[in-house]
């Protein structure tokens, strides 16, 4: 199966990094937020990857065109050009299939233009922002489970500050940002069938309205309740954050599974 990743808005509310780079070019720990997101799929065995490129594309194309000689020591000659690769860093056994979607494009449109590479089979699609400890063979397995045409994975939104427990007045429980948040929301790391295309008109929809909205009213559309951690990267506090978890050791999005 397939992972598509929209790595193509101009990524506003980052303005301090993205005037320079594309969004899912932010880095986390040294590593882009694209890497991090892909490392997800790829530890549960997805390994195909169709990245959807709009604004400062030419950023992610260099990124990977460059990926194995940066990844490892290299020896230049001058005189002819002959690069020898001192081949020792781990290996990512991944395809990625880069596409430019437009500039300008919605994540519908986006989506749309892909339809010659996702072919007729099911696929997997998220957006270039948010992580999660998600279980992917978990959320595969509901949607073929469900039989229906999307699946989108809903998750408790971080809360923005600490929560405090009380006994009387005195705190007696602090938690530190406690993902707790009210109610469901769009979490990305959808699972959809080629058929959900259908529902999409051209470059301008908005896929989280009208198409997201068609197939809720047809009974179409499941929901993938996932209860753990999860987080988007909107604006510097959340960089700095999903920094600091990377720094501790204790990513949570990191953790391995077969």
């Amino acid at each position: 199966m397939r992972v598509v990743i929209l790595a193509g808005g101009f990524g506003s509310r980052l303005q301090e990094e993205t005037a320079v780079k594309p969004k899912p070019m932010v880095e986390i720990g040294g590593r882009p937020m694209l890497w991090h997101i892909m490392k997800i799929y790829s530890a549960c065995g997805y390994k195909e990857f169709i990245i959807a490129l709009g604004y400062k594309g030419e950023v992610i194309k260099n990124y990977f065109l460059n990926y194995y000689y940066l990844r490892n020591d290299i020896s230049i000659g001058l005189a002819n050009g002959h690069v020898r690769v001192h081949d020792g860093a781990p290996r990512e056994d991944w395809l990625v299939h880069l596409v430019d979607t437009g500039l300008g494009t919605e994540i519908g449109g986006r989506l749309k233009r892909l339809a010659p590479w996702v072919g007729g089979e099911a696929f997997m699609m998220t957006y270039g922002d948010g992580v999660a400890d998600i279980d992917i063979h978990a959320l595969v397995a509901f949607h073929r489970r469900h039989g229906k045409l999307a699946t989108v994975t809903a998750v408790r939104p971080p809360a923005r500050f600490g929560g405090l427990g009380f006994q009387g007045d005195m705190v007696v429980r602090f938690t530190e940002k406690p993902q707790v948040g009210e109610g469901w929301i769009n979490g990305g790391f959808f699972v959809l069938e080629p058929r959900v295309l259908d529902y999409i008109e051209g470059d301008q929809t908005i896929f989280e309205h009208e198409p997201l909205g068609r197939l809720a009213a047809d009974g179409q559309l499941m929901a993938y309740r996932h209860e753990g951690f999860w987080q988007c990267m909107d604006t510097l506090r959340d960089v700095r954050l999903l920094e600091s978890l990377w720094e501790s050791g204790q990513a949570p999005w990191m953790v391995q599974r077969a």
